[in-house]
C-alpha cells in the first residue's frame, strides 16, 4: 500500500501572488478546505507545503502556500503531483478503497483461482468499472457493483470475483 495518496495535480499558476490552480484528483474537490498542508512530489525532491488559503473557481482548487508569494516562486511546480500521507487522507466507509491500493492486486475467481491483475479502476456516473489484466492475455472489465465484487482484501493483495454471464464472450 502506498504511503502517500494523490490528492490534485498543478496545472497552472493563478495571478501573480503565489497562487496555483490545482487539478484534483480526489473525489470531493471540497476536501482541500480542510487541509492545512500538501506534499509536493517534483520527483527530484518531496517537500511539505503549508495551506494558507484555499477557494474554487469550476472545477478547480485555487491554493495558497504559505512562503510562495510570486507567480515566479511557483511557475517552476506547474504540472506537478501533490500528496497527503495515509494519516491525512478522507475516512473510508465500508467497501469503499482507495483507488491507488487497487491497482495492481490479483484477481481470483469464486474457487480462488488467479485470473488477472487489477489495471486501472474506470470512474463512471453510475459505477466504477475494474480494468482487469487477465493472466490469458485477455482484458475483463467489469462493474464494481457487489453481484461481481465478492471479497476486497487490500492487506493480502487480493480481489474475489464473480463473472456475470457475457462479460467474457
Amino acid at each position: 500500500m502506498e504511503d502517500r495518496l494523490q490528492v490534485g495535480v498543478i496545472s497552472s499558476t493563478h495571478g501573480v501572488h503565489g497562487e496555483v490552480k490545482v487539478f484534483p484528483t480526489t473525489d470531493d474537490v471540497r476536501r482541500f478546505k480542510k487541509l492545512k498542508s500538501v506534499i509536493l512530489d517534483t520527483g527530484k525532491e518531496s517537500r511539505v507545503l503549508e495551506i494558507e488559503g484555499v477557494r474554487f473557481f469550476k472545477q478547480f482548487a485555487i491554493l495558497k502556500f504559505k512562503g510562495i508569494d510570486s507567480i515566479n516562486d511557483v511557475e517552476k511546480y506547474r504540472g506537478q503531483s501533490l500528496y497527503v500521507t495515509r494519516e491525512n487522507a478522507v475516512k473510508l466507509r465500508k467497501d469503499e478503497y482507495f483507488i491507488a491500493d487497487l491497482i495492481g492486486i490479483d484477481v481470483q475467481d469464486e474457487d480462488s483461482k488467479v485470473i488477472g491483475t487489477l489495471q486501472d479502476v474506470i470512474e463512471t456516473g453510475a459505477n466504477d468499472v475494474y480494468q482487469i489484466a487477465m493472466s490469458d492475455g485477455r482484458e475483463l472489465l467489469l462493474p464494481a457493483i457487489k453481484q461481481c465484487i465478492l471479497d476486497v482484501n487490500v492487506e493480502e493483495g487480493f480481489m474475489k470475483v464473480h463473472i456475470l454471464d457475457g462479460l467474457l464472450d
